[in-house]
């Protein structure tokens, strides 16, 4: 430790004041790899100046031999560099796949969150991380959300290192005299996001350039802005297309009726495509179900503008939609997209 103030540690800390109040308390997610001890690095300093009240959390996955041990490795390098609680816990991970694993840690990070009071968690992903998942994206095919990349802030979760790649967080470590640790999970050809950094992206840099991973970066916020301002167009374009909702078809006593949600079709077919295929995903994730794939959107617009068939459309989970227009509909009612989850539970699913 020692020499010259790396500039990519300056940026780490000036990063997380900008998003972390003067006093808040957060807990820096590391695993003791590069990436997420130098954020514990960052966030140690600003907590011994006590400006922000930081301490750790270290998720053991339980999914390699010797976990434990890299675990409480990590947790004794957080402790001297000072930062405040540190706590470690162990998950069990259904199934061994890379969501099962993303899912447990999540809910452990929500258990840190409420065992120690603190308001947010750090996550140590890099503009290299950036870059993947703008890449996993394009794969995907799924629109303008799916190519903004992980965004800085979500609810409790902040990263802090977004502007920063994985060369920067290696010389942060070294400044700072940290031995990181190497996931070998990290080198798994079984999991898509390691074929792409080790195959995939090497070819990238080497046709277009070094500057690819900042580009897809940069692709990623300008996607992420477009696609926060579209979603709140469209959410005022929902609100205003929704209908009082009907007295569930099994009775008023049977619990249902506040699943079931008619949308005016006569607003719905007037909005700009770009619009009512956003409004469409944020109705079917309010009727209960996972924000709809590429063919069950369609299927959806397809009900809208008129297909020859009323549906139903299933989606995903307990939810499905019917056009109600015509002889389908009391005398003087307007036309109608039904989303329900009622159906099921009365035995018609």
């Amino acid at each position: 430790m020692g020499g010259k103030l790396p500039r990519a540690l300056a940026e780490a800390r000036n990063s997380i004041r900008a998003m972390v109040p003067p006093g808040g308390k957060v807990l820096v997610a590391c695993s003791g790899g590069a990436d997420s001890l130098a954020l514990a690095a960052a966030a140690a300093f600003l907590h011994r100046k006590m400006e922000i009240d930081a301490g750790a959390v270290i998720i053991d996955h339980r999914m390699q031999p010797g976990s434990t041990e890299v675990a409480h490795r990590a947790a004794a390098q957080c402790r001297e560099l000072g930062l405040g609680e540190v706590l470690v816990l162990r998950v069990n991970v259904d199934g061994g796949s890379e969501q099962a694993a993303r899912t447990a840690r999540y809910a452990a990070f929500g258990e840190a969150l409420r065992q120690t009071g603190a308001d947010h968690v750090l996550l140590g992903h890099t503009l290299d991380d950036q870059a993947e998942q703008v890449l996993l994206g394009l794969a995907r095919g799924s629109g303008t959300l799916s190519l903004a990349g992980m965004p800085a802030a979500r609810g409790p979760y902040l990263r802090p290192l977004l502007a920063l790649g994985r060369a920067d967080v290696e010389l942060i470590c070294r400044h700072e005299g940290l031995e990181y640790w190497n996931d070998p999970s990290n080198t798994d050809p079984r999991y898509l996001r390691n074929r792409v950094r080790h195959e995939l992206m090497p070819v990238l840099l080497g046709v277009l350039g070094d500057h690819v991973p900042a580009a897809l970066a940069r692709t990623a916020a300008l996607a992420r802005a477009d696609a926060e301002y579209l979603d709140g167009l469209a959410a005022g374009a929902l609100s205003e297309a929704t209908l009082a909702a009907p007295a569930a078809a099994g009775g008023a006593d049977d619990g249902a009726a506040a699943t079931v949600c008619d949308l005016d079709l006569a607003r719905l077919r007037a909005m700009p495509e770009p619009l009512r295929s956003r409004a469409l995903r944020l109705a079917v994730v309010k009727a209960g179900a996972p924000a709809p794939d590429f063919e069950r959107l369609a299927a959806l617009e397809a009900l809208v503008l008129g297909s020859k068939s009323a549906g139903p459309v299933q989606l995903e989970g307990p939810v499905f939609a019917t056009r109600l227009a015509g002889a389908r509909l009391p005398a003087g009612a307007i036309p109608v997209l039904r989303l329900d989850a009622t159906a099921l539970r009365r035995g018609r699913g």
